[in-house]
């Protein structure tokens, strides 16, 4: 998560996957630790937060309408991951710039991802994810 803050030039503070971690790492059998929910939410919800932000910029109704909204995108996208919801109270309080989307979510996500796989397969001997799609 370091490498993903410093090459998208954000606080470490702001990188969005402390409770992805414990949910990937944790609970690896969950619906929403598969990496279809796992990167797709994270893709899914910054957007959502982007565009609320070029919607109406920064503000509190504008953050906390963003998260009601990322969760509905969330649903119909079939990419339900709870801990990105976090994204765009980020974006939108912090008026991120566009490459937040990249980097650090969506370089962070795939590389959580990756580590998992190997964490889950090679550490523990087991098989994840369920499904990667």
């Amino acid at each position: 998560m370091e490498i993903a803050a410093y090459f998208g030039e954000t606080p470490l503070a702001l990188i969005p996957f402390a409770t992805s971690i414990v949910l990937v790492l944790g609970m690896p059998e969950a619906e929403a630790a598969q990496p279809r929910a796992l990167v797709g939410g994270h893709l899914v919800s910054t957007l959502v937060g982007l565009a609320m932000l070029a919607a109406f910029g920064r503000s509190e109704p504008a953050a906390a309408a963003a998260v009601g909204l990322a969760m509905v995108a969330m649903r119909a996208s079939g990419t339900m991951h709870p801990p990105a919801a976090i994204n765009p109270i980020i974006v939108v309080m912090e008026a991120m710039k566009p490459g937040f989307l990249l980097v650090p979510v969506g370089l962070g996500a795939v590389l959580l991802s990756l580590y998992a796989f190997g964490w889950h397969n090679l550490a523990r001997r087991g098989s994840w994810p369920l499904r990667w799609w």
